[in-house]
């Protein structure tokens, strides 16, 4: 019997119940004692300059990683970014070429069992023993982890809503998902990683992970979150990784992403706006007379935005939104600026 999961062909986990292998056996929900808190304001995840080739393709290109205690951090990138590699390679699954990735201050490949005491991993395609039932999955990875929490477990089964009496090989994509979160979440881990934990979910399960995740954080433990729903990592996380091509392209939490973007302003007035075509920093201004009065919508830069909010109040608007980029928009902005960058060099007479 097995659970895995089988991302391109590549087996990123597997435990027989015969003779489990410790590292990956340990890859979803860890094996090993209680966990102590590693030491304030040292980095949980610690990576440099990680390499990994498969073939003619690079993977992994120099990506640098530092995930400080406490954190959620969300790790985004399309597919073929190197999420999943990275992922990989800090649970000690494939050896890299090149680079340094540490756990805890310990070595993910040499001392994978000893990190993996310490974490709980979730991964976005999860393959239960079909002849069991649920609840003797859980049971059989709460045995392995050796310290997952009864009442946790109980608390987590009836918030998922999750039917642990019905046989595996039953389960939708939702359910064996909901079975491994119960397993990983039911743990005192120090460090969960989650990779597309979410998917096959329904939004009312992906608000209870989201509190859950929320939880975990007030504890004081730290998140590493992969996921393509960015309406999540923005609810959830502190800091977010960009990936392109195995590199890091952008990092920092949402205020610091947004520090050189430009925020939308849309207001409906009984008249024109006057004073904005001229007014430094302001953008894309349009207006459209509408039944209930005049829309008017631009973008403002960030150091303008007082006084072209101000000019629009003195206008009495009957309705009045700042919004922000959210991250989808600064998930693509930043592509598209790589993208840019790449043509430019390619071709001379593009300005990037």
């Amino acid at each position: 019997m097995s659970l895995s999961s089988n991302r391109g062909g590549v087996q990123e986990l597997v435990v027989d119940n015969q003779a489990a292998s410790p590292p990956l056996a340990r890859a979803v929900v860890s094996a090993g004692r209680a966990p102590s808190r590693p030491a304030p304001r040292t980095p949980v995840i610690e990576a440099h300059g990680l390499r990994k080739r498969f073939g003619r393709t690079h993977a992994l290109d120099g990506l640098d990683l530092v995930v400080e205690e406490g954190e959620v951090r969300g790790f985004l990138g399309p597919n073929g970014a190197g999420k999943s590699t990275t992922i990989r390679a800090l649970l000690g699954q494939l050896r890299l070429n090149a680079g340094t990735a540490q756990i805890f201050g310990m070595d993910c490949w040499k001392e994978a069992p000893a990190v993996h005491s310490r974490l709980a991993y979730v991964p976005g395609d999860v393959f239960l023993w079909p002849s069991l039932t649920g609840g003797e999955c859980i049971d059989v990875l709460g045995r392995l982890q050796g310290w997952a929490s009864p009442r946790r477990r109980r608390d987590l089964v009836e918030r998922f809503d999750l039917d642990t009496s019905k046989r595996a090989r039953t389960y939708s994509k939702g359910n064996r998902q909901k079975v491994a979160l119960v397993a990983a979440l039911s743990t005192d881990a120090d460090l969960f990683i989650f990779d597309e934990p979410t998917s096959g979910l329904d939004p009312l399960m992906e608000e209870v992970f989201q509190q859950c995740v929320r939880e975990v954080k007030a504890e004081g433990r730290t998140v590493l979150l992969s996921s393509h729903i960015l309406a999540e990592v923005e609810a959830l996380c502190d800091r977010v990784s960009i990936l392109r091509k195995g590199v890091l392209v952008s990092e920092g939490s949402l205020d610091e992403l947004r520090a050189h973007t430009q925020t939308r302003v849309t207001a409906v007035t009984g008249g024109p706006i006057g004073g904005l075509a001229g007014l430094p920093g302001v953008n894309d201004l349009e207006t459209e007379r509408r039944p209930e009065g005049i829309r008017t919508s631009f973008r403002a830069e960030r150091e303008q935005i007082p006084a072209s909010v101000a000019v629009v109040v003195a206008a009495q608007p009957t309705s009045l939104t700042v919004e922000p980029p959210g991250l989808d928009e600064l998930f693509l902005e930043r592509y598209r600026d790589e993208d840019e960058a790449e043509l430019a060099k390619t071709d001379p007479q593009v300005s990037p």
